[in-house]
């Protein structure tokens, strides 16, 4: 049998451990990882909504967004790298200052163009090559209700939606998925982008459901966005819901968890 003062002693101890715990976790989130939860579908297939992920802080370096509580313990771009074509990284909006999370399509200096739906960097294409269907029901999705939009005509609630799928090849020979859902929409054909100087140009893989660096500031979309804007690296799903709620186990995704992130 335990004594008082050692039952107490034990409820302390675990206290102190809870709250040491719980530090460390504060700590481990605020200078390394700052998890992110996707909200819409506009990185599909890529990124579903309902994902979570943590963001590697450190990938580039500390920004100013990624700084904890905004100081640099190592400023600028000392403990990263650059950002590379193709990473899927979360930004702070340059005038709303959300948080978005976008592929990197254009570094500083490219020119960035989309033609008939095909993505032109320096000039050159980036070659798609057919990949099937993206399949999903046709239903509310996430916490905010959206509802995907399809490139069959107009399935009723509970039906197949469709979009037309593709792999998309990069000029650094990255890889990776891209979703369409009609020819010929206004975000299909765009002037020549020249990035800027410390710059980067973002694009979301649901190409037609998504307000990228293809759509000017002025106008509500990312245009260009500084370094000082970059939070960090996507890099792996760590759990996924499809339901309105992530306590709805039976929504739960599992062939996404821990999914690394192309």
């Amino acid at each position: 049998m335990f004594s008082k003062a050692e039952a107490k002693g034990g409820i302390v101890e675990t206290v102190k451990t809870v709250v040491w715990a719980l530090v460390i976790a504060g700590i481990f989130r605020t200078l390394f990882f700052q998890p992110f939860w996707i909200p819409s579908g506009s990185m599909k297939d890529t990124l579903l909504i309902g994902d979570f992920l943590f963001v590697n802080k450190m990938a580039y370096g500390y920004s100013q967004y990624s700084c904890p509580f905004g100081i640099c313990p190592i400023p600028g771009r000392i403990l990263g790298s650059e950002p590379e074509m193709g990473d899927v990284v979360v930004f702070r909006h340059p005038v709303t200052g959300s948080d978005f999370i976008k592929r990197v399509v254009g570094l500083p200096g490219d020119t960035v163009q989309v033609k008939e739906g095909l993505l032109y960097i320096n000039g050159e294409v980036a070659p798609q090559e057919p990949a099937g269907l993206f399949e999903e029901v046709l239903e509310l999705q996430g916490p905010a209700r959206n509802q995907p939009r399809c490139s069959n005509s107009t399935p009723g609630f509970g039906a197949i939606c469709e979009k037309e799928r593709a792999l998309e090849t990069l000029p650094n020979g990255v890889v990776h998925s891209v979703l369409n859902i009609q020819v010929g929409r206004s975000l299909d054909n765009t002037p020549v982008f020249t990035v800027p100087d410390g710059h980067y140009f973002f694009m979301g893989d649901n190409r037609d459901n998504s307000t990228d660096s293809r759509v000017s500031q002025n106008a509500a979309g990312v245009g260009f966005v500084p370094f000082e804007n970059l939070i960090g690296r996507a890099d792996r799903v760590m759990f996924s819901s499809a339901g309105k709620s992530m306590l709805f186990f039976w929504t739960w995704r599992a062939d996404r968890f821990f999914e690394k992130i192309i």
